[in-house]
């Protein structure tokens, strides 16, 4: 086990909220979060800001926007 520190650990936050990250990097990080609750806090808020913009991301335009968009963009075109 290797602490990476806080300096590290919230550098690379963002890769390893997406496992974009070596897996021992990616260790490195998580048992510095088990130990370090300034860290484990900025993970936490992380967390919650990439669930809020997935679920916002997977919303739809009512199909009459869509269609209005699509039939503005065909003229547009043409």
């Amino acid at each position: 086990m290797t602490d990476c520190g806080c300096d590290k650990a919230k550098a690379e936050l963002e890769e390893y909220l997406h496992r974009e990250l070596s897996d021992g990097d990616f260790q490195d990080i998580s048992e510095h979060l088990a130990t370090c609750q300034d860290c484990s806090d900025e993970h936490l808020i992380g967390l919650t800001i990439t669930e809020k913009v997935r679920k916002a991301c997977q919303e739809k335009a009512p199909e009459e926007l869509r269609s209005a968009v699509l039939g503005r963009l065909s003229q547009i075109s043409s």
